[in-house]
């Protein structure tokens, strides 16, 4: 009944699997790729016909994780899984990026890659694999892809570079000294595509090193996947890139001057407008059956590329008139908004970002429901895109695969550079609203985020800033390359390559190619260039604001104090009783964790002070010598009992109450009374033992001992 294919190789410290011919055969490739005991089954289909009128290559790539992978049940009211978490939505992103620009030019039929973790053993993350698996379903489904890739996870400790860590070593990197960083790497036999990285201040040349060896690294599994298709690949899909040369010259022809002049305005609304123009202007000049031809958008678009392209290499001119090496002007402010605990407002160009932090305690931090199990994070970062930053008109709603993964981004260039949660005790929240976009609005919120948790009092190790850097490159080899591009030079170039960092090394690293991969020269000039240009954006930030500010007074105060664990079940009390009645006679919020840190937060100093002392007297013991203020709970014939320390009693004895003989406590005292007491010490059976007669009721002090004799 079965056909199965299977090949195997040993990888790192595990067995990468490749199976096919089982599963999902009516699929144009199906491939489950198995490392360690991680399966990740990939699924490929494509459509044989182009759509009509399809100007684009309509490319979907879904990553999804079931919870049966790992032995779990999801959570909620459903007990199925929903929409795509920020894992799922991160990894296809991931996958689509290397992969789509390896597909024949003018291929536009469609396209669906679906990968779902089947199995998941809690050491090696499936990302990898789906990505391995992705490839070789493509390879072998017949579809014009000029495959295979292949990737692979990175780790940096100890100067040595790590090939595939375990996925505890990986998380909260942060916290993880000796871990310096979480890198992805895809490419193909001959050239890296993708890059993905969070580190801790690499230099430039550790980045290009750790890049290098896992190019060298996915080779292995790349052949892996030749192999395994030579076996079973299904004959290649009949398809021809169309010829549309003689409509290109025509387009040429009639349209080149007007988008020559076009793109020498400077102004981005204006050259916009003007471009459309000159398509118009282009168009124009065709007959009626070049109109109609289905390539007309290729052949215009291609003559926008080789108009910006042919100045910016052949001249070293740019669209806004700028070197390649100069970033653009900049513009900084911090405090802009007098209720937000944190604000500031980047202007780079025509690129803008209102950046806003926000602090809050315990309670405020993010629940992580993944397949390894739930954890919490305490700093989010939310980036926003609405269509107006680019005068447009548009969906609104929520954030879309690329905002998620534009936030993302920023979220690793800042985290590395985040105190210690024991130092800074905050849930820290930064959402960055872009308000103008042309070209890297997520470097943007990397230096707006800077600069905002600095004007919230955020003590970073460091600022960071962020900027894109562009490649274009010639068939002849020629190449230049662009610091701060533009959204033109984006989209019309071949590289889109953000880095960001602190003045002593690279925080995040993110790389796609949009060409068949680009070679270690190109990168070393591309990464030399970006600190060049990240340097000179952190000077102009710190224009602005160096280091961290006071804090708001709208912000919320949080100390911190560590009781014993055995003590825990006291603060809390049975059913929460106590804490809730900490909460609410102090008016600040507590939170407790299962180590015995408590954190108190509220804006008010008075209000923490005294849920403090509430929880000291609760959990604290009471010493010996020291002299407390209680309150007389109770009068008997021997003495009177005081509660002295929180709910503590102790026994001050008829002879401990004056120094005078008393028939009756009640002589001189009265249940209800304030009475300053001195702890003598404990009996054999541990009973406290209180005077008064040694303490001045009225000043507190204690009286010496001739005064006492007295």
């Amino acid at each position: 009944m079965f056909n199965v294919t299977k090949k195997s190789i040993e990888w790192g410290e595990e067995t990468l699997t490749l199976e096919t011919g089982k599963v999902a055969r009516q699929a144009d490739g199906c491939v489950i790729a198995t490392y360690g005991e991680t399966s990740v089954m990939a699924a490929v289909t494509f459509a044989k016909e182009q759509k009509p009128g399809q100007d684009f290559f309509p490319l979907t790539v879904h990553y999804n994780e079931k919870y049966y992978a790992a032995g779990k049940i999801p959570g909620g009211f459903f007990k199925r899984e929903a929409r795509p978490t920020e894992k799922e939505t991160l990894t296809s992103r991931l996958i689509d990026r290397p992969i789509r620009p390896l597909f024949v030019p003018g291929f536009k039929n469609e396209v669906l890659v679906i990968c779902t973790v089947l199995s998941h053993d809690l050491v090696n993350d499936p990302d990898m694999v789906a990505m391995i698996a992705a490839s070789a379903a493509l390879t072998i489904s017949g579809a014009p892809f000029m495959g295979p890739i292949a990737g692979c996870r990175v780790g940096y400790e100890d100067g040595e570079y790590i090939l595939n860590p375990e996925l505890d070593d990986m998380h909260n990197l942060r916290n993880n000294p000796e871990q310096r960083l979480d890198l992805v790497v895809a490419g193909t036999k001959d050239a890296v595509m993708m890059v993905e990285s969070e580190a801790y201040e690499l230099t430039e040349e550790e980045m290009l090193g750790a890049v290098t060896f896992a190019h060298e690294q996915i080779q292995p599994a790349i052949d892996l996947i030749i192999d395994f298709a030579e076996d079973c690949a299904k004959e290649p899909f009949d398809f021809t890139p169309p010829d549309y040369s003689e409509l290109y010259e025509a387009v040429k022809a009639s349209g080149e001057a007007a988008m020559r002049e076009a793109y020498a305005i400077t102004d981005k609304q204006e050259r916009t407008a003007a471009v459309s123009a000159a398509k118009e202007t282009a168009k124009a000049g065709l007959s009626e059956e070049q109109l109609e031809d289905e390539n007309l958008g290729a052949a215009l678009k291609k003559l926008e590329s080789t108009v910006l392209r042919g100045d910016v290499v052949k001249n070293k001119k740019r669209i806004d008139g700028r070197a390649l090496d100069t970033v653009r002007a900049i513009e900084s402010q911090v405090g802009l908004l007098p209720r937000t605990h944190g604000s500031a407002l980047f202007t780079r160009g025509e690129t803008q970002g209102l950046v806003v932090t926000t602090l809050g305690t315990g309670d405020d931090e993010q629940m992580i429901d993944a397949l390894q199990g739930t954890y919490k994070s305490n700093f989010l970062l939310h980036y926003n895109f609405p269509p107006y930053s680019v005068g447009e008109v548009g969906r609104f709603g929520p954030p879309g695969r690329r905002e998620i993964g534009h936030g993302k981004l920023a979220w690793r260039a800042l985290q590395a550079v985040l105190p210690a949660a024991t130092d800074f005790p905050y849930t820290i929240r930064v959402v960055s609203e872009i308000t103008e976009s042309n070209g890297s609005s997520s470097m943007a919120s990397v230096c707006g985020g800077s600069l905002s948790m600095m004007d919230a009092g955020v003590p970073l190790k460091a600022p960071v800033a962020g900027v894109a850097m562009g490649l274009i490159l010639e068939d002849d080899g020629s190449y230049a390359v662009l610091t701060d591009i533009l959204g033109d030079e984006d989209h019309l170039g071949d590289m889109d390559f953000k880095v960001a960092g602190t003045e002593n090394g690279i925080t995040s690293l993110q790389m796609d190619i949009k060409v068949a991969g680009i070679t270690p020269e190109i990168m070393k000039t591309a990464l030399a260039q970006a600190k060049e240009g990240r340097l000179h954006i952190l000077g102009e930030m710190n224009k602005a604001l160096s280091e961290a500010s006071d804090f708001s007074v709208h912000a919320p105060r949080i100390e911190t104090m560590q009781v014993p664990t055995d003590k825990i079940r006291e603060v809390i009390g049975s059913g929460g009783k106590v804490i809730r009645e900490i909460v609410e006679v102090s008016g600040a919020k507590v939170d407790i964790n299962d180590d015995g840190i408590i954190k108190i937060a509220s804006p008010n100093g008075e209000a923490i002070k005294k849920a403090y002392d509430m929880i000291h007297s609760i959990v604290a013991e009471p010493e010996e010598g020291v002299i407390y203020t209680g309150t007389v709970v109770k009068l008997v014939d021997f003495g009177a009992f005081v509660n002295f320390f929180g709910k503590r009693d102790g026994l001050v004895h008829v002879s401990q109450i004056e120094n005078r003989r008393l028939n009756h406590p009640s002589d001189v005292l009265k249940e209800g009374q304030e009475v300053k007491v001195k702890l003598l010490g404990f009996d054999d059976r541990g009973k406290v033992r209180l005077s008064m007669k040694v303490v001045d009721q009225e000043t507190g002090e204690e009286i010496k001992k001739e005064e006492t004799a007295d």
